[in-house]
């Protein structure tokens, strides 16, 4: 048939639906305070160079061709040349792993900046309370003529 769908059509647009399931579950959020790892001495190497390759092609605005640039210099250079940028990476190493043991003694610690005699409401609650309504009694929101699936 011309034109037609055949019924070898129809089955390969059954493995091409969306899957409806359970949502996945996203990653935990990240602490903003966590110290940001330290830079491999190719990137320490790579800070410098972009300034000069900068400097030499300043019309250049490709990332892609600053990183190829980059990444040939590295593999051209001799052990002794890397020599200052190795030794730059690894004292930016050790002063991440200093940051990392007090931000994990931080941690275990719990947070200090709560105090403890708070009372046991949550700050939900002492906010409502503030609110200045004192008739007790519960608003909820007009739902209008729209059927909701949790009445």
């Amino acid at each position: 048939m011309k034109g037609g769908k055949s019924k070898t059509d129809t089955k390969g647009d059954a493995r091409l639906a969306v899957k409806k399931g359970a949502p996945k579950k996203g990653k935990p959020a990240k602490d903003p305070n966590k110290p940001k790892r330290p830079p491999s001495a190719f990137f320490v190497f790579m800070e410098d160079f972009r300034v000069q390759y900068k400097q030499k092609h300043p019309n250049n605005k490709s990332v892609a061709t600053v990183g190829k640039a980059g990444g040939e210099k590295w593999k051209s250079m001799s052990d002794a040349e890397k020599t200052p940028y190795v030794q730059k990476a690894e004292k930016r190493k050790a002063d991440y792993e200093k940051n990392m043991t007090a931000y994990n003694k931080k941690l275990a610690g719990g947070p200090e900046e709560e105090p403890e005699d708070e009372s046991d409401k949550s700050k939900s609650e002492v906010n409502d309370e503030d609110d200045g309504d004192d008739s007790g009694e519960v608003i909820e929101p007009d739902r209008g003529s729209v059927p909701h699936m949790f009445n």
